[in-house]
């Protein structure tokens, strides 16, 4: 599971105690743990929920229920100014979409199916991996429960 920074920091500062995830299936459990950059957190519970309410919001550093989507909101926003900012045009969701159909598929080859360069290609992928929405694997990438999450939402 992957943690945004900023949550890293609320966690570490005892301001953030829940995380909220949308997964096919969990990638934790209760009694687990997670190394973070922050420390090794506890999991206590992984616990299904229909909706967030106000104070589970704001336990999981939002300042209530609504800004959820705003996050989904900026993630797209960021994405949009990646894609603006690329000589090649959009190339984001392409991305996304390639390394979620095939995980772990080396970067060479998936390069070459999309037609660019292999550096280019692992610097794009850098930059999806800063926003949290990739992992590296020992070879090729996959999708992070938040790149799930966010190609799910795009559905």
């Amino acid at each position: 599971m992957i943690l945004p920074a900023a949550a890293l920091e609320g966690i570490a500062a005892g301001e953030i105690t829940v995380a909220f995830r949308r997964w096919k299936r969990p990638s934790v459990r209760a009694g687990g743990t997670l190394t973070t950059r922050v420390g090794v957190l506890a999991i206590d519970a992984v616990e299904p929920v229909d909706d967030v309410d106000e104070e589970g919001a704001r336990r999981a550093g939002f300042p209530d229920a609504a800004a959820a989507p705003e996050e989904l909101a900026e993630l797209r926003r960021r994405l949009a100014r990646l894609d603006r900012s690329n000589p090649r045009g959009p190339w984001t969701d392409a991305t996304l979409r390639t390394i979620a159909a095939q995980p772990g598929v080396r970067a060479a080859d998936l390069a070459a199916e999309a037609g660019v360069e292999r550096l280019r290609w692992k610097a794009d992928v850098r930059k999806l991996k800063a926003l949290g929405l990739t992992e590296s694997l020992e070879v090729g990438y996959r999708l992070s429960p938040r790149g799930a999450a966010y190609l799910s939402a795009q559905e």
